[in-house]
């Protein structure tokens, strides 16, 4: 059975409109997107990659893929099949403000650990800074973005034991009528 390729069949759409937050028509949409850039049904990290860095040319975004790929449960193949990309994407664009936190809280947290250390808030915030481009305007430094997320990270760590835990980060949140908003935007118009 060498060379044969094994395609991943996902499930049927009712039960991922159940899962989910998207209508019918939608997850036809997303799936025919899906099936183009993944033909066998499964993208693995460097794949993910490719397709990820195409939406952003002007800056490196490949480091910020790595984490967003690490969200995503794949119970250890390390391939994302179409229904976990699909309930990942449901929870970051459609999900509740709560959700979409869990999603958040669940990028930056790096390690696993349940909470977000300083250096791991630092990288992926400078892989966003990388990602979106050293040409932006008004133009930001390392160092002036690297001030910023300290300031941030303060503001976060209610206790100031140099960890942020998801409990810290909600509260910090909802009380910031800005970053409610932006959750907002989250949402897909597909």
């Amino acid at each position: 059975m060498f060379g044969k390729t094994t395609r991943h069949r996902p499930e049927e759409l009712k039960s991922l409109e159940r899962s989910t937050k998207f209508t019918r028509k939608e997850i036809q949409l997303i799936y025919r997107g899906f099936k183009q850039e993944c033909p066998n049904g499964v993208v693995d990290e460097q794949s993910f990659k490719e397709i990820f860095v195409q939406f952003f040319p002007q800056g490196d975004a490949s480091q910020y893929a790595h984490y967003v790929f690490k969200t995503f449960k794949n119970g250890g193949t390390g391939t994302i099949k179409f229904e976990d990309f699909l309930q990942s994407l449901s929870q970051a664009s459609r999900g509740t403000i709560q959700e979409k936190l869990r999603w958040i809280f669940g990028l930056y947290d790096l390690n696993g650990d349940g909470y977000i250390s300083k250096s791991e808030m630092t990288s992926v915030a400078m892989a966003i800074f990388d990602m979106l481009g050293r040409h932006a305007a008004p133009a930001v430094d390392d160092q002036t973005a690297s001030k910023h997320i300290d300031q941030i990270f303060h503001k976060i760590d209610a206790n100031h034991d140099g960890l942020i835990t998801f409990e810290e980060l909600s509260q910090w949140c909802t009380r910031e009528e800005r970053f409610v908003k932006s959750l907002g935007m989250l949402d897909t118009v597909l």
